[in-house]
């Protein structure tokens, strides 16, 4: 069976190992600006955005073979307002500014399409604690350049980690990839045994 991963994350496809030996890389070329919010709940926007990067991506593939195709997408929430990945090092900046010192919320949606064509559409919830950062530790910190492509502007599996003071749910969540619910998932429906 084919597995495919519909991501160019480096991340996604670093966890991806962790659940098949083999596994092909064909990132989506949706657009998350082709999709607009509107009164969407943060859970409901991140599945639909899994769901159409996995849809985009399959119908490109023109799949004849039997195949699984995982699809993710993440954001990070404070206040009902969401951090996408930074535009700009001033749009990090304005992110992590807003960040500092409270409590924010990162969801991943996950679509996987199963070998009979059924999508499975769920999300995970991940409750992350920034410490208080001064406007020099942010200085400091996007000069890495660690937070291009990563939502919200920081990587909690990088140098970002030193300024979170806790986490609640899941920390591959937070990195993109929600490991053990997509391993479940899958189990569920005998792509494992």
């Amino acid at each position: 069976m084919k597995v495919i991963l519909a991501s160019k994350s480096p991340r996604r496809q670093e966890l991806m190992k962790y659940l098949f030996d083999e596994f092909e890389v064909f990132p989506s070329l949706f657009k998350e600006r082709n999709l607009k919010r509107g009164d969407m709940a943060p859970f409901e926007y991140v599945i639909r955005l899994a769901e159409e990067k996995a849809n985009e991506a399959f119908k490109r593939l023109n799949l004849s073979d039997e195949f699984v195709l995982i699809s993710c997408d993440t954001v990070v929430v404070i206040d009902d307002v969401i951090f996408g990945k930074p535009r700009s090092i001033m749009d990090a900046f304005k992110m992590l500014s807003k960040l500092q010192g409270a409590r924010h919320e990162v969801y991943t949606g996950v679509c996987i399409i199963l070998p009979n064509k059924e999508h499975l559409k769920f999300y995970v919830r991940t409750d992350v604690y920034f410490d208080s950062m001064s406007s020099g530790d942010i200085e400091e910190y996007l000069k890495l350049s660690e937070y291009k492509d990563k939502a919200g502007a920081y990587a909690i599996q990088g140098y970002g980690s030193k300024f979170i003071t806790k986490i609640e749910g899941c920390y591959y969540n937070v990195m993109g990839f929600p490991i053990n619910e997509i391993y479940k998932k899958l189990k569920e429906n005998k792509i494992f045994n």
